[in-house]
């Protein structure tokens, strides 16, 4: 952190009062601080209180003189090396997503090319409106990183996800965007969504995955430095920015791709809910409604990852066990069939994970036995800790077992 440039973004939220020692710490470990407060966030904090903890100029006005700048947005854009906005309110987050600049703030950020990082704080129902969601989205797909808020009591009175995350994670969250490029020179194959397999030209064969897990987990490798390359089967998300994406939709096209790619990747994280059968004969044209019963004969499809590591020689290989039962004794049998490093394990019937969720309650199992039971969390975080698990596979020049002794 030391003399590292952060420009500390307030808004007028009561969290503001939290981000005092936000200030107070970035300074102490080495960085160099400076605070740009809206308007409203100095009905909750003194600019001065800023100024005396990190000894720097408060910026308010938009032509105001506190940041001593002959164009202030622009001098305060140039200093940055990282933009953390804490607290950033529904309004400002609405603003930062469609690019409006009415202030100082958000001024500087749209003149801003750098990393930002924004920690929303406010009632849960304003968190949670559809509205806020959306533009949580867009800012995310832009490459902003989003650090979720927590759950508690709220100022307001009420209960639930919303409030503004202790100063310490905050400042860890800032090092750790710091310390992103581990995975530089590295690169990391990632599998999303589900594949299709066609009856006719019209009906196919699919599962509920919506590819969410996967895209977060390719999202991450981006941010942590890798390249990355992103292979998905059915899916209605926007792939994330600065990776290469394949599209396919059967498992055997799936399977084709991802074999083309494999010799030149450090790792492959196999999340893509693959089909386990296929048609043996789609139809060529629609099937007509006339029988009372229909007759599909199914055959098996290639097991990719099965595959994959009889295939591997130095690669991370990793993944994913969707059940409803028996959670952990078929993923570790899976993780042994298909010589994974480690596996992912989740029971998809359970609230708040599997198919169609933003969140995901996960166990990591690795080759050693070792076994990491985790909380429901985000799969943005859950993408992030598996994405970790990699890169400490990657930086301890892992040695495999070869094929043979597969």
């Amino acid at each position: 952190m030391r003399g590292k440039n952060i420009l500390i973004g307030v808004t007028g939220g009561i969290a503001a009062y939290k981000v005092v020692e936000v200030a107070s710490r970035l300074k102490k470990s080495g960085a160099n601080v400076k605070v740009m407060m809206t308007r409203n966030a100095t009905e909750f904090v003194s600019p001065r209180t800023f100024q005396e903890i990190t000894n720097n100029a408060v910026s308010v006005e938009m032509f105001g003189d506190a940041a001593n700048f002959h164009v202030a947005h622009i001098g305060l854009a140039k200093f940055a090396d990282l933009i953390l906005i804490a607290p950033a309110t529904a309004n400002f987050l609405a603003k930062a997503a469609h690019g409006i600049a009415d202030d100082l703030l958000t001024t500087t950020i749209l003149a801003f090319d750098g990393k930002i990082l924004v920690a929303p704080a406010m009632n849960t129902k304003m968190f949670e409106n559809p509205a806020t969601q959306e533009n949580l989205k867009i800012l995310r797909a832009r490459g902003v990183k989003i650090l979720e808020p927590a759950s508690g009591e709220l100022a307001c009175g009420t209960s639930g996800k919303g409030r503004l995350p202790e100063p310490e994670e905050i400042c860890a969250a800032v090092e750790k965007i710091f310390s992103a490029g581990r995975l530089s020179g590295k690169k990391i194959l990632v599998t999303a969504g589900g594949t299709v397999e066609a009856i006719d030209p019209v009906r196919y064969i699919g599962n509920r995955s919506s590819g969410r897990m996967g895209f977060e987990i390719a999202r991450a490798a981006v941010e942590a430095g890798a390249e990355v390359i992103l292979i998905s089967g059915k899916s209605e998300l926007e792939p994330p920015n600065n990776l290469k994406f394949v599209k396919v939709e059967a498992a055997v096209e799936m399977r084709a791709a991802v074999l083309k790619e494999f010799d030149s990747v450090d790792a492959v994280i196999m999340s893509a809910a693959v089909a386990d059968y296929r048609v043996k004969n789609p139809a060529a044209q629609k099937i007509k409604k006339s029988a009372e019963t229909l007759t599909l004969e199914l055959v098996k499809n290639p097991d990719i990852l099965k595959e994959l590591g009889g295939l591997k020689k130095s690669q991370v290989l990793v993944g994913f066990a969707a059940e409803t039962q028996n959670i952990l004794e078929y993923a570790n049998k899976k993780l042994v069939e298909k010589n994974l490093d480690f596996i992912v394990a989740n029971d998809v019937t359970a609230a708040g994970a599997g198919f169609g969720v933003p969140t995901n309650i996960a166990s990591i199992i690795h080759r050693g036995g070792e076994v990491e039971n985790f909380p429901k969390m985000s799969k943005v975080e859950l993408a992030e800790k598996i994405i970790s698990r990699v890169e400490n596979l990657l930086a301890a020049d892992k040695k495999f077992f070869p094929a043979e002794n597969f």
